[in-house]
């Protein structure tokens, strides 16, 4: 019988992808060898010693490359912590007014269903339109230190954007003071007197430009506020393409914003907002080592800038 076989029987760890997780973490003995993924299909014979030490020290040896389990790509799971490729359109967590729509969040606790104790955490969220990277801790010890960094502004967090018109000048940094309206469920750009208002800051970079006064860019977020991209692309100027929430509309009507760019039907249809969490780097909450992560640029993106190169 083949070893991972063997190890999926009911009496033993259940089912195949408990299995491949073991085998991939190195909590696998094959007579006193350690057992990887590439010794699943060995054939076992008489007076072979097959352990499984599922509490090993050491063991919590993340997954190499993406990891794709139905709609979820990982990127990287280890015993502390999960890193996702977000698709577009998929919410990060649950929420109360989207009844019935899938999220990440509930994507993980299905990969996790066979080991019951585990249920994702929230660390930090995108939107559902944007794609990219988005990180959950696996246990509140290292939820807690996860957030911590990302309360400090210690992540790099790395976007890419499709935008109206050109900025100038080519690199710099935008700030706002923002505040959230609970009416509307948008950020605003915060009055002088407003206590409310929040610092937000991004700094941008031009990364290519296009004959149809669009714009690829390169944002780096120095602080994280819920739509933060989004609201301040718009406040500068530059609404990304795609965008429905935060443009203004008679602005856009006329091909104007702040004249400095031109409104985004004037440019080329895209059904979402034309933003990608494209880089991800932090420590890791047990050790102190760097992570960094790249997520590829998703289909969707790749036709809008394909499509922006060849409009003249």
């Amino acid at each position: 019988m083949r070893l991972d076989k063997f190890l999926a029987a009911p009496e033993r760890l259940g089912s195949r992808s408990r299995v491949v997780t073991a085998l991939e973490r190195g909590k696998v003995f094959l007579n006193e060898g350690d057992a990887g993924p590439e010794r699943a299909a060995v054939r076992l014979g008489p007076g072979d010693v097959v352990r499984v030490w599922m509490d090993r020290p050491g063991s919590a040896r993340p997954r190499l490359g993406a990891f794709v389990d139905g709609d979820l790509r990982i990127l990287h799971e280890d015993d502390d912590l999960i890193v996702v490729d977000k698709p577009p359109g998929l919410l990060t967590v649950p929420l109360e007014r989207r009844t019935g729509a899938s999220s990440v969040f509930d994507l993980i606790e299905q990969h996790w269903r066979s080991q019951r104790k585990r249920r994702p955490l929230v660390v930090h969220r995108i939107d559902r339109d944007t794609s990219g990277l988005v990180v959950f801790a696996v246990h509140a010890r290292a939820q807690r230190a996860l957030k911590e960094q990302f309360w400090h502004r210690e992540p790099e967090r790395v976007y890419l954007a499709v935008v109206s018109g050109v900025p100038r000048p080519p690199a710099g940094e935008w700030r706002d003071r923002l505040v959230w309206s609970e009416s509307a469920l948008i950020q605003r750009s915060a009055r002088a007197n407003d206590a409310r208002g929040v610092e937000a800051i991004s700094s941008y970079r031009v990364v290519e430009t296009f004959a149809t006064a669009a714009s690829l860019l390169e944002v780096r977020l120095e602080t994280g506020k819920q739509n933060q991209i989004r609201v301040q692309a718009q406040l500068h100027g530059h609404a990304l393409v795609g965008e429905r929430r935060y443009v203004d509309t008679k602005e856009a009507e006329v091909g104007q914003l702040d004249g400095r760019g031109r409104g985004e039907r004037d440019i080329v249809p895209f059904d979402r907002q034309a933003l990608h969490a494209h880089r991800l780097a932090f420590r890791h909450p047990a050790d102190g080592r760097e992570l960094r992560f790249e997520a590829p640029v998703p289909g969707d993106l790749l036709e809008l800038i394909a499509g922006l190169r060849t409009k003249g």
